[in-house]
This record gives structure tokens, C-alpha cells and sequence, in this order.
């Protein structure tokens, strides 16, 4: 990508976090077809999962269902998910944003996309250095991918399994940006004019962001923002061929060993044409199933900079 200006920065900030977004949001996935895990609780709520495979197929669910705020609740034991609702609204958490990679930069996006015709402001930078310019944003993607793979393998909350999954993510996440039709300006400017219009619908003010969730808390500041990645994931699939819920409802799940309330998952999926085939550590906690590494982040999450 060329060295640029300040003016490029709002689109940079929106193509950096929508390929964040995108490598993140395949991780949880399953088998074809109902299972008990899509079972919901007497208050409507979606059910803990009650088989080790099942603590995959919540969250799928709650994906597919656009429902973020569901997939904060069964991820989590409920005692884990009282103590989140508590630090969100004290702003010492903002999990499960903290399984995005990027996450901190959603403000930054939302606050590009609410500015006043940002949809017109982020069409003349495209225009500027990225219509038609197929080599420049494969520059940008390569480096992107560059980036991401460097967090990931870096951070140390990630376990090597999770290193490999992502990696393998980020790999199909990119092969499949090289190949879109990223720079014709036709889908930019539909893709900048929706997400736009979704950014301003959520109500949550990207310059003042924590003072937003930590007024709404984690239910209502997740329900919000639900109906903007829903967008997001819509306008990539209706704009440039990328179909996320393909991806989750192709993918298989086996239990590959379980010692008393340990287990290992075997997650093998297609994601933008490409297999991944991934290992996913799973604990029972208080009778129910859960991603092991969901837990372990989760709870760092409520201390910072004591790992």
C-alpha cells in the first residue's frame, strides 16, 4: 500500500478490521443439522451446551443467529458471564470483543463510518488510491495477513491450537481478498453506503465508545452492535462472494479424546474454498461444555496486564 495520507486512514481502518473480522468470526463452527445444543432454556434463552461437541454448536448457532449477546451467555459459566456483565459496565472488559483480533480499533471503524457523508469521504480516498488499482490492495491485504499472522503467534492468550486454526483462517481470509473484486468502485461505494447507514442505526457513538458500552452494558451494547456485523457479513457475501455462514454450516466436529471434563475437538471446515482443520480444547464446568480457551480469555479479560 502506498505511503499515503491521513485521508487514507478511515478506509484502511475500515478494510483492516472487516479482514479482522472476518478471521475471527469463522473460528466457532460445527456439523451439519439440528443437535441438542440448539435446545433453549425455559426463558427462551439458547441453551449450555450439554455434550462436548454441543460447546461448538451454541455458538454456531448464536452466529448464524446474529445474536451476539447470546453467544456472550453460552460461551461462558453463568457465575463467569454475572462477573463480565459487572466489568463491562466498569470498563475493565469488553469480551467477547476480545476474541476479535482488532478489537480495539471498532470504535476507530464505527466512528469512520458515522462521520458526516462518510460514505462519500471513504469513496474519494478509494478513488483516490484504490480504484482499479489491483496491485495496491493486494499490497495492503499481504500485509494485513502479515500483521494478523504476527499478532496472533505473539499474543500470548492464544494456545498453539488456537495459533494453527487462525493462521489457517487468515490464510483462506486472504486468498480469498487477493481474488475479490476489492478495487471496482461499483461495490465500494454500495458496501460503503450500507455499512455506513448500519454504523449510524446502532446508536453507539463511535468517538465516545466506552462510555457507550459501559452505559448499556454487555447485553444491550452486543445487541447493538449484532445488527451492524450482520450487515457487514451480508454486504461481503452480496458484494464480493464471501459467504461466512456457508463456511460455518459446512464444517464437521468430532470428539477425538475426553478425560473426565476435559475433552478435544477435531473442527475440520471450508472456509472461501479452503479446508481448515483445526483442534478445539473443551471443559465442563458445573455439568456444561465450553471452549477451553474462551473460559481462559474471558476470565483473563477481567484482569488486565496480570498475564
Amino acid at each position: 500500500m502506498p505511503a499515503g495520507t491521513a485521508n487514507a486512514r478511515p478506509f484502511r481502518a475500515v478494510l483492516g478490521i472487516c479482514l479482522a473480522l472476518l478471521a475471527a468470526a469463522c473460528l466457532p463452527a460445527c456439523q451439519r443439522g439440528a443437535s441438542p445444543g440448539a435446545a433453549t432454556d425455559d426463558d427462551g434463552a439458547p441453551a449450555p451446551a450439554s455434550r462436548p461437541a454441543d460447546a461448538v454448536l451454541v455458538l454456531r448457532d448464536r452466529l448464524l443467529a446474529r445474536d451476539g449477546a447470546g453467544f456472550a451467555r453460552v460461551a461462558v459459566p453463568p457465575a463467569l458471564y454475572a462477573r463480565l456483565q459487572d466489568g463491562w459496565a466498569h470498563g475493565t472488559t469488553r469480551w467477547p470483543l476480545d476474541e476479535l483480533p482488532l478489537d480495539a480499533h471498532i470504535p476507530r471503524m464505527l466512528a469512520a463510518l458515522q462521520a458526516p457523508q462518510a460514505d462519500k469521504a471513504l469513496m474519494a480516498t478509494f478513488r483516490r488510491q484504490f480504484a482499479n488499482a489491483d496491485a495496491d490492495i493486494d499490497q495492503a491485504v499481504r500485509a494485513l495477513m502479515v500483521f494478523g499472522g504476527e499478532y496472533v503467534q505473539q499474543a500470548p492468550e492464544y494456545s498453539q491450537d488456537a495459533r494453527d486454526h487462525i493462521a489457517q483462517a487468515i490464510a483462506a481470509i486472504g486468498g480469498w481478498a487477493l481474488a475479490a473484486p476489492l478495487s471496482d468502485p461499483a461495490r465500494a461505494q454500495r458496501f460503503f453506503a450500507t455499512l455506513s447507514a448500519a454504523a449510524i442505526r446502532s446508536g453507539l457513538d463511535g468517538n465516545h465508545a466506552d462510555a457507550d458500552f459501559a452505559r448499556l452494558g454487555m447485553t444491550q451494547s452486543l445487541n447493538r452492535l449484532s445488527p451492524f456485523f450482520a450487515t457487514l457479513l451480508a454486504q461481503l457475501r452480496q458484494q464480493y462472494g464471501l459467504d461466512l455462514d456457508a463456511a460455518l454450516r459446512s464444517a464437521r466436529v468430532t470428539l477425538l479424546q475426553q478425560t473426565g471434563d476435559t475433552a478435544l475437538l477435531r473442527l475440520q471446515y471450508v472456509l472461501a474454498s479452503q479446508p481448515v482443520d483445526a483442534r478445539l480444547p473443551v471443559v465442563r464446568i458445573d455439568g456444561h461444555w465450553y471452549l477451553a480457551d474462551y473460559v481462559r480469555r474471558a476470565e483473563q479479560s477481567l484482569h488486565p496486564g496480570a498475564h
